[in-house]
């Protein structure tokens, strides 16, 4: 196994698949939601086909999709909710890789009202500027229905989906793993301190700045990411001699 430093698309495509199916191993992503990384220099990404089983994609099944939403390289069709991928690339050029998933735990704070999701962990100050909902709970198939997600979203990291599920953005695919892990520990946290029948303590601001002035992104992403490929070796989720 051989981690790279450049954006290659041959190391995008073999990075999407891994982290699809470490997601899948985590139980962050299973017969539906999907991941997808920009094409450098193009106005395209890389994603799954529709149909091909999370756990099971490849390097060579992943698709190059044009912000139009045509297949420049690959064999099948998008998932329907190209849109998602389409319309937060283009309001937000930050933004490098995206997975749209249903999160149980994510979906249970769209269905209670007067409870907001909220930093609980310190990981959690990745969503310190907050977690917006949009409000339409059907599957976005449509441009518009893509442009309100992404107005949603904004300048966030993240975003719930009422009733479905959510988004999460980061400036890569090892990071956008790293994240959806910690999101799913902070929501788990805060429901499980609900559930003792106490209040949610969240982390204040001051804590928050304390924790930002000792953050060390780059480094806790390749230690995580070199963790869960490890890890999704050893169970056979992801086959050990692909370059990522």
């Amino acid at each position: 196994m051989t981690v790279h430093a450049s954006n290659s698309d041959a190391l995008l495509r073999a990075q999407t698949a891994a982290t699809t199916r470490l997601m899948v191993m985590e139980g962050l992503l299973d017969y539906s939601g999907h991941v997808a990384v920009r094409a450098p220099g193009r106005d395209a990404f890389f994603i799954q086909s529709a149909i091909e089983p999370r756990s099971d994609v490849s390097p060579d099944s992943m698709l190059l999709v044009g912000f139009d939403g045509a297949v420049i390289e690959g064999e099948g069709r998008p998932p329907f909710e190209i849109p998602i991928h389409i319309e937060i690339f283009k309001a937000r050029p930050d933004v490098e890789a995206i997975v749209h998933c249903h999160m149980e735990l994510a979906i249970w704070f769209t269905m209670m009202e007067g409870v907001q999701l909220v930093p609980m962990r310190a990981r959690a100050i990745r969503w310190r500027s907050g977690i917006p909902m949009d409000m339409d709970p059907s599957h976005i198939k449509t441009t518009q229905q893509g442009q309100t997600l992404a107005r949603t979203l904004g300048p966030h990291h993240a975003a719930l989906m009422r009733a479905h599920g959510m988004v999460l953005t980061a400036e890569s695919l090892p990071a956008l793993l790293v994240d959806a892990v910690h999101f799913d520990e902070n929501a788990r946290a805060q429901m499980q301190v609900m559930q003792a029948g106490k209040t949610p303590l969240p982390l204040t601001d001051a804590e928050l700045e304390q924790i930002d002035r000792h953050e060390m992104r780059p480094f806790h992403v390749d230690k995580l990411w070199s963790y869960y490929v490890c890890k999704g070796v050893k169970q056979n989720a992801i086959p050990g001699d692909w370059d990522i």
